[in-house]
């Protein structure tokens, strides 16, 4: 997966202006979340993946490393976006115990989930509209391997979570200033964000979660912002805490965008204060 993440990039990169040139405004196909569809870092946004109008497709791929104190995630997304519609995602989530791991005696172990997602704009637009653009979203995960979450506690391989995301732009904001304003409505028994199985000793069904994205303007090209997520805590044996980060993102122009945060995911397992740093590069076409 990574290896054809990387040739699409490159070939992105060699076949000039990108096809979704001639749709949406610079920087509203946000970037690539950790499922592989449009969003921010941690936190889904109505958004759709790539700059495809109303009468276009197009898409992304995109390359993400998240590394903590003791943990480490590597994911690799691609999402295709159809007449700015309904996009379909999906991605492959390397999440190594790293610390953990070393500990238990297991080595440098990981834990690989696959995702498939669909997320369908059911009104609004982030720009256009005095609402703001409105979608609906699932995304459905698999464990290769469900030992280590079982052994844990984790009721179930697989999942499947849903979330209503609101997304809006304001031109002419506070201060006379861009911002963008995100929030989100997911349910869900996924347990660190599906990466140890789902549901759980402690509590078996499923949670509604509020989450949500502040980002202001620097310039055209340049977003700054926050985001924030709450977290279910099904597991006695691994405590989870709400995520939380600062970012900058950069659109260069409409194949690339670059992202880096900083993250605090709180305690993972028996480790304390995960805290660390998010990169992001994705190719949109």
């Amino acid at each position: 997966m990574a290896r054809l993440v990387l040739l699409i990039a490159w070939g992105l990169a060699l076949t000039g202006p990108a096809f979704g040139e001639r749709g949406r405004l610079l920087a509203t196909g946000g970037i690539a979340h950790l499922d592989g569809g449009a969003g921010g870092g941690i936190v889904p946004m109505a958004l759709l993946a790539g700059y495809a109008s109303d009468d276009q497709y197009g898409g992304t791929v995109s390359a993400t490393r998240t590394d903590v104190d003791d943990y480490r995630l590597n994911t690799f997304s691609a999402a295709f976006n159809w007449h700015n519609r309904i996009e379909l995602s999906a991605s492959r989530q390397v999440f190594n115990l790293g610390t953990l791991g070393r500990q238990v005696g297991t080595g440098a172990l990981d834990l690989q989930v696959n995702t498939v997602g669909v997320k369908v704009r059911l009104a609004g637009d982030v720009l256009y509209t005095e609402m703001p653009q409105v979608s609906l979203g699932a995304v459905y995960r698999r464990h290769h391997d469900f030992d280590i979450p079982e052994l844990v506690g984790a009721r179930e391989d697989s999942g499947t979570d849903a979330y209503l995301a609101a997304t809006k732009v304001f031109l002419a904001g506070w201060l006379e200033q861009r911002w963008l304003v995100n929030a989100a409505v997911r349910n869900s028994s996924a347990n660190h964000a599906g990466l140890v199985g789902f549901g759980g000793d402690r509590e078996s069904g499923r949670s509604t979660l509020l989450e949500g994205t502040l980002g202001w303007f620097a310039s055209d090209a340049l977003l700054i912002g926050t985001e924030y997520r709450q977290k279910p805590d099904n597991l006695t044996a691994l405590d989870e805490d709400n995520w939380r980060d600062v970012f900058i993102a950069w659109f260069p122009d409409k194949q690339w965008s670059l992202a880096a945060a900083a993250v605090d995911l709180g305690d993972i397992g028996p480790l304390e204060d995960q805290r660390g740093v998010y990169l992001s590069l994705t190719g949109s076409f």
